[in-house]
């Protein structure tokens, strides 16, 4: 398939080793509908089918964050087929929240060395 009057994005961001990269995302039709494709050095992350290309892309957005891709975004560089150049503007999609992990401060670790310990007895 040539892939005539799909559109293609290109996506940057940081993997989930907190490296930089930008790549072309693709989408192929299937069925009734369109995946979105990301090859990035040996991962190749595609979507199931959505009815337009701008939800298999969302999908594919959530997928790498679910992965732990973070500061990702896009620019369409080619609608229909057609090149488009850079003329688009970039879109950003926020990171999604990350669960705050439980931590000891130097304080509570103090409160807790002075807190009354019951001694059986």
């Amino acid at each position: 398939m040539d892939g005539g009057g799909l559109d293609k994005h290109q996506l940057a961001g940081l993997d989930d080793q907190e490296r930089g990269f930008s790549r072309p995302v693709e989408f192929e039709l299937v069925g009734e509908g369109y995946r979105a494709v990301l090859r990035y050095e040996t991962v190749r992350v595609r979507t199931e089918g959505h009815p337009t290309q701008d939800e298999a892309l969302a999908i594919l957005i959530q997928t790498l964050h679910a992965q732990g891709y973070r500061q990702l975004k896009t620019q369409k560089s080619f609608c229909d087929g057609m090149y488009l150049g850079s003329r688009e503007l970039w879109v950003e999609y926020p990171d999604p929240p990350q669960a705050e992990p439980e931590q000891s401060s130097f304080f509570d670790k103090i409160r807790n060395w002075f807190k009354p310990r019951s001694v059986n007895g």
